[in-house]
């Protein structure tokens, strides 16, 4: 996938995905206060980042203690170093220098080690943050139902648990750490600074108040051109996962040409996204270095006549010019920091913006416990309704039925008749209102779900595939499941020859999505995966479109002669598999318009009679 080019020095972040399709508020503060608690009352996005560091302040309050040694250590040298100046003037003997130079390199040493434990400390607590929120984003994406997915890009949703979780990680370990840096460099520098020559300091920092005005103006631009970048990314990532997912199709009909055109049109408008972010953050960097450097001028131009006048020693002066290039640095670094914050904060918001989607089915608050081994498999609708959001015609209106526990019941209609909507509705994977299914008399949305979708085996229309080994599929409900129990549940799902021939039995690999198996073969395996679970109600939702009339018949006989404690209902377009069944519900425009048996319902004049005459005449014409 694309990456951004990372910035000279470690502050850079690829750029990420789309925002979230809804205003973003705009941030009230552009600072960091170290106290967490301050942090409660600041924005939104610091009190956030106050929230993934407040489980680990002790790391991080050690990591600014070591910080705050290092820069009083960084004071003191150069009071020595003007001292060895002056000593120098005075002509002292030699063992006195080298005193110095040993002492220099002593300070110097603990720098270095507290440096690099502060480096550690706030880095290794960026790195757990990292951990702790892509581990909370994945468990939460477990927690919402399938409908999110189906209105959220796959694509966007992975980047914002990898790019923008890197983004934060970056902005806890090196901003954190630059500003932390300059609020003690500032604070510990200035004081002797004063204490040498108020005149020199004031004169020398005066530039300092344009440089942070500089940095304040470019500090929007900065945020809105990073937005662009993201969402340029967002798209171009978004293209290249479509096109990988249905290559197939692409070279079917020859689109290639079409797909390259598409890719370039948005690569270029990621290339000139960060163009113009390049170009605002190459203005800025060099216009506050170039302001920090002036400072060093004056001090040098006033310095010397300063001396000259016996106003300042020598040794006095070199401090204050290693004063001022102690300030240089993280001065100039505050341009990258700020870029580093304009980045993480955009990333908080689209992170948050996941964390903060409730679940549409999720437990009731006094949800009952129903233990899969008690549950008989009776099912029943009453007055069902349900509409999809967004619509305003009903997908289901006023279902009612009731099925028996052991019976096997076919669901035949046209297609778009709402048969889908009912199976889905079952296993409470829509979020149905209360009242209206009900599982061995119990509400399902009263239901603890594991306990329902436990009770409940569904095979879905579209039959998906983990990239991994056969058994591992059939076992996935069960994955302790011994090799005669995963071999049990192929037979049944009349799977079991085809992957004897596979190269590696059971152990074959299947692609993507199982795209190394044929429709027929993804569809009795997702079978077998729903067997093995020996739940008390299996719903096949149109699971045997792709396998033969024989086979179907086969897997349907197998389910209502030799499971008769299960209730299955499935839904077929196949009639004559349907007419095995214990029963038939006939589904039109959302509602059931008959129900029997086939041969009762043979005798009635209505929509299943034409369904089967329409059938019988097209295998006639084959």
């Amino acid at each position: 996938m694309p990456q951004a080019k990372p910035d000279p020095i470690d502050c850079a972040f690829p750029a990420e995905r789309t925002p979230p399709p809804y205003p973003q508020p705009e941030p009230d503060c552009y600072s960091v206060d170290l106290n967490l608690h301050c942090i409660a009352t600041m924005n939104p996005r610091l009190r956030k980042l106050g929230s993934y560091l407040r489980p680990h302040w002790i790391t991080v309050t050690l990591g600014i203690i070591a910080l705050l040694i290092v820069n009083t250590i960084g004071v003191y040298i150069p009071l020595l170093i003007g001292g060895g100046v002056d000593a120098l003037q005075s002509a002292q003997n030699l063992r006195g220098i080298l005193n110095l130079v040993f002492w220099l390199l002593l300070y110097a040493t603990l720098m270095w080690i507290f440096r690099m434990f502060s480096r550690l400390s706030m880095f290794g607590v960026g790195r757990q943050v990292e951990f702790e929120l892509k581990q909370k984003i994945f468990e939460h994406l477990l927690r919402l139902e399938p409908s999110y997915f189906s209105t959220n890009s796959i694509g966007d949703l992975i980047n914002r648990a990898t790019s923008d979780v890197d983004n934060i990680r970056r902005l806890l370990g090196f901003a954190i750490l630059s500003l932390v840096n300059s609020l003690f460099v500032y604070a510990l520098t200035l004081p002797f600074m004063l204490a040498i020559s108020v005149k020199l300091t004031v004169l020398s920092l005066l530039v300092y108040p344009l440089m942070l005005a500089a940095v304040q103006l470019f500090s929007h631009r900065l945020r809105h051109e990073q937005e662009q970048v993201q969402e340029r990314l967002s798209d171009l990532s978004q293209l290249i996962q479509e096109d990988m997912s249905g290559i197939a199709l692409i070279k079917i009909y020859a689109q290639e040409w079409s797909e390259r055109l598409a890719f370039g049109q948005q690569n270029r408008s990621l290339l000139k996204a960060n163009l113009r972010l390049a170009r605002s953050r190459n203005l800025l960097f060099p216009i506050v270095e170039g302001l920090v450097s002036i400072s060093l001028l004056v001090l040098l131009w006033l310095g010397t006549e300063a001396i000259a006048a016996g106003e300042i020693q020598v040794g006095e002066f070199v401090a204050l010019l290693i004063y001022v290039e102690r300030l240089v640095f993280p001065t100039a670094l505050l341009g990258f920091t700020i870029t580093a914050y304009q980045r993480g904060e955009v990333s908080i918001d689209r992170i948050e913006a996941i964390l903060d989607a409730e679940p549409m089915i999720q437990n009731a608050e006094a949800a009952i416990a129903l233990p899969p081994e008690l549950v008989t498999g009776k099912l029943s609708a009453h007055n069902l309704t349900f509409t999809y959001p967004g619509q305003t015609q009903p997908a289901l209106r006023n279902i009612d039925f009731t099925i028996q526990p052991g019976e096997t019941v076919a669901l035949v209609g046209p297609i778009g008749s709402g048969k889908s909507t009912l199976a889905t509705a079952i296993p409470r994977l829509l979020d149905v209102g209360p009242g209206q299914i009900f599982l061995d008399g119990h509400d399902i949305t009263q239901l603890r779900l594991q306990d329902l979708r436990e009770a409940i085996a569904y095979v879905p229309q579209e039959s998906f595939l983990f990239s991994s080994q056969i058994r591992n599929n059939i076992r996935y409900g069960r994955p302790i499941a011994e090799q005669p129990e995963v071999e049990g549940a192929a037979k049944a799902a009349r799977i079991h020859p085809e992957i004897l021939n596979f190269p590696h039995q059971y152990d074959t690999i299947v692609g993507e999505r199982g795209i190394t198996l044929s429709g027929g073969q993804r569809q009795r395996t997702s079978i077998a995966r729903a067997l093995m679970l020996e739940a008390s109600v299996l719903v096949l939702d149109d699971a045997l479109s792709s396998v033969d009339n024989q086979t179907a018949t086969e897997i349907l006989d197998r389910l209502i002669h030799q499971a008769k404690n299960q209730t299955v209902l499935f839904i077929s377009h196949q009639l004559s598999a349907a007419a095995t069944a214990d029963r038939i519900f006939v589904m039109d425009k959302g509602e059931i318009v008959q129900m029997g048996t086939h041969e009762e319902l043979l005798t009635q004049p209505g929509l299943y009679q034409e369904l089967w005459r329409q059938q019988q005449l097209e295998k006639a014409l084959q």
